[in-house]
């Protein structure tokens, strides 16, 4: 079965981040970008960004915007 699109981006975006083009602190691009820059929907990207919160890849600062986190300690 393929993979929805927000697991396409999710995955996407997680790439970015593992491979260090985003390291931690790094603001991500607004949501209307990332729908512009993959062709996406509003929800394909509200679905993709819960991923990674769930999976504590980023932090949101309510008003601020979204982070990559910083690693968790070992």
């Amino acid at each position: 079965m393929p993979k929805q699109q927000y697991q396409v981006l999710a995955d996407e975006l997680k790439n970015k981040i593992d491979s260090g083009e985003w390291p931690p602190g790094t603001k991500l691009p607004s949501r209307s970008q990332l729908c512009t820059e993959y062709g996406v929907s509003d929800t394909v990207v509200g679905k993709a960004m819960m991923i990674l919160r769930a999976t504590g890849l980023t932090e949101t600062l309510e008003g601020v915007g979204v982070f990559v986190a910083a690693p968790a300690e070992a």
